[in-house]
């Protein structure tokens, strides 16, 4: 037996060649995967080197085996970890308590694109970037690009409220998601919502299952709103002599009134790691030590010169050393290319643990120098990057020459101590990554007891028997997860 708790104490199954059987008559022979290789890339998505390895692996194809499945899963207490394209940062698609690995990578359809009412309906298992591409064919835009879109799925996004760098114009995937299908852990199927811009119909459950990270059902299908697509795009890199600096401006860019489609910001290690990546043949003074990359946006060129010439100034005024302008789409692609490169460049220089801080815009100065300060302290370095026109800011750990014992006692504290910052600046512990399986412990550090058995109060009515990826969101010590 396997234990859980989600404030309240949950028995889990193994499974056993019975229970194959069965899962095998519900979607198939060629839909249950228990091979060891073919297992292991289910155990594990894109959270450093955490490893969790499910007992079997299951690939249906449609609502109805989703639902038997859940039915015949809660009847036998198995938990079932659902699971997109595995490209999380928190540990949320990792099967820590073994049981089923429900992948939705068949479910892969984009099923309609209403011109009419500007939506789109689509299955989970769609990678994004194909949904944008779709859109963008029919004169619409999409416009939740997380960095991984040219691999992550629909469904991913919807489970972890996934933004991207046009969240600072366009808003989060929480102002796109109208409708959802989802299946209860029961195997009850239902429809959250409404395909309608307004909603005031009782309890929005559309939102709530909007970052829930798949502990409350699992979802089938997806209606989203569509945008005219802009005509024209221009992007500027801004240099600066410092972070704070360069933070700093990122508020004085609001303040005039100006509204950047992205604004994202990186520092110098960061951009020298992706020249080296990359192969970039991008020059760099000794005065440009920190960057923000800028994107405006809009259907008449004449206007977002007008607005150019607007932000050069605001960011002269904010100490800019050097404005550079791209000419043309292989240019804007480039500069777009640092920024989307910049976590694989980290990634391959050295071992690194990566947090997800968001803050107020006007305290970002506040938490990237707290943020040095207390690297200093703990003895590791950073390098950080972000969506610095909402205040989301990447922060990846970096161990360099720690030594391992140094690293594994030394980083938890200095993590708290991080999110303990970005909570007394007025922010929260995840902007877009999630809670999943590794920052779960921080959540004391922004929720009081209250807060959590509220949501404790939600998972147990959606989930009584906790089937639902359990081990995730709640930091609760009866389980026995094996790693």
């Amino acid at each position: 037996m396997r234990s859980d708790t989600s404030g309240m104490r949950m028995e889990f199954n193994r499974i056993t060649e019975a229970d194959v059987r069965s899962i095998r008559q519900i979607v198939g022979d060629g839909a249950v995967l228990e091979d060891p290789a073919a297992v292991a890339p289910y155990g594990r998505d894109e959270t450093e080197d955490l490893a969790f390895m499910p007992e079997v692996v299951v690939i249906p194809e449609n609502v109805e085996q989703v639902s038997a499945l859940l039915h015949y899963c809660q009847e036998r207490r198995i938990p079932v970890t659902p699971r997109g394209a595995g490209t999380g940062l928190s540990g949320a698609a990792l099967p820590v308590y073994g049981g089923v690995l429900l992948s939705m990578k068949r479910f892969n359809r984009i099923l309609d694109i209403d011109l009419d009412n500007l939506q789109a309906t689509a299955e989970p298992g769609v990678i994004t970037q194909h949904l944008i591409d779709a859109a963008a064919a029919q004169g619409l835009y999409y416009p939740v690009d997380p960095s991984s879109k040219g691999s992550c799925f629909l469904g991913g996004n919807v489970a972890h409220g996934s933004g991207g760098p046009r969240v600072v114009k366009y808003g989060t995937i929480r102002q796109y998601v109208l409708n959802l299908e989802v299946v209860l852990p029961g195997g009850e199927v239902i429809w959250t919502g409404a395909n309608t811009l307004k909603y005031a119909s009782g309890y929005d459950l559309t939102q709530l299952m909007i970052g829930s990270e798949g502990t409350l059902a699992v979802i089938t299908k997806i209606v989203v709103r569509l945008v005219p697509l802009p005509a024209h795009q221009v992007v500027l890199l801004a240099s600066f002599k410092t972070n704070e600096m360069a933070c700093a401006a990122v508020s004085a860019v609001f303040r005039a009134g100006l509204t950047p489609s992205a604004l994202e910001f990186m520092e110098r290690r960061g951009m020298d790691w992706v020249r080296e990546y990359n192969d970039l043949p991008l020059e760099l003074s000794a005065d440009q030590q920190a960057f923000l990359l800028i994107e405006l946006d809009g259907d008449n060129m004449d206007l977002l010169y007008a607005d150019c010439e607007r932000l050069n100034t605001v960011l002269e005024a904010a100490g800019c050393a050097d404005v550079l302008l791209a000419d043309t789409a292989a240019q804007k692609e480039e500069l777009w290319r640092i920024r989307r490169t910049m976590p694989e460049s980290v990634k391959s220089n050295s071992v690194y643990k990566e947090e997800d801080t968001v803050v107020p815009r006007a305290a970002l100065p506040s938490l990237i120098s707290g943020i040095k300060e207390i690297g200093r302290t703990y003895g590791f370095d950073s390098v950080c990057y972000g969506h610095a026109g909402d205040g989301n800011l990447h922060v990846n750990i970096i161990r360099g020459n720690m030594s391992e014992a140094a690293w594994k006692e030394k980083l938890p504290a200095g993590i708290a101590e991080v999110f303990r910052l970005t909570v007394s600046l007025g922010g929260t512990i995840s902007g877009e990554h999630g809670i999943g399986w590794v920052q779960k412990t921080y959540m004391p550090l922004r929720y009081g007891d209250i807060h959590m058995n509220l949501l404790r109060g939600i998972k147990k009515a959606f989930d009584p028997h906790g089937i639902l990826n359990p081990g995730k969101i709640f930091d609760d010590a009866a389980g026995t997860a094996q790693q």
